[in-house]
């Protein structure tokens, strides 16, 4: 599961009471400024898709690592989910995630999930996060180890940022058919 924003596969943040200190992080709080931003309606969708989808690739950019910037990969990366970004109806669904994860805060179906979410995964997890993450902070996802499972794994790589399995494929790869191996 690829995170989205802070809230990660297996204990959305928002959701969970535990780690909601993380929310009281200044830097934290400034990176994941885009998830209050997109709690409004229709603006953040024109946003979304105004001047060829551009605030796409410069959410790319500011979250992923600068190794990975300059490379032939992040310009095909950025070209494909510019144009996947302008399909109509997929800025309004990306969005709906985020605002589902702080509405829901307040219903009884939030309130199931985290209720749901409130215990450790029971089976072990294998967490990949880059060090220079720019939008869920590295201690962030530290602060969550807590409810990844007995026997899971944090493995933080080196230079990359939000996106490890397009900035680093081959690494992410080997480090997951490691762990299957296992």
């Amino acid at each position: 599961v690829h995170s989205v924003g802070v809230l990660g596969g297996w204990h959305p943040l928002a959701l969970r009471p535990e780690l909601r200190r993380c929310l009281y992080d200044r830097e934290q709080r400034r990176a994941m400024g885009h998830f209050y931003r997109f709690q409004v309606p229709i603006k953040p969708e024109r946003d979304l898709v105004a001047d060829d989808a551009a605030a796409v690739e410069q959410c790319l950019r500011r979250w992923s690592g600068p190794a990975w910037q300059d490379t032939p990969e992040f310009t095909e990366a950025a070209r494909y989910l510019r144009a996947a970004m302008q399909i109509p109806g997929v800025a309004h669904c990306a969005l709906e995630f985020y605002r589902w994860a702080f509405r829901s805060l307040f219903r009884g179906d939030g309130r199931r999930f985290a209720n749901a979410m409130r215990d450790p995964s029971p089976v072990p997890v294998l967490q990949l996060h880059g060090r220079v993450d720019g939008c869920v902070l590295p201690r962030t996802a530290q602060a969550s180890t807590a409810w990844a499972g007995r026997g899971s794994t944090l493995r933080e790589l080196p230079g990359v940022g939000h996106y490890p399995h397009l900035e680093a494929p081959e690494l992410t790869t080997d480090l997951l058919l490691e762990w299957l191996n296992r």
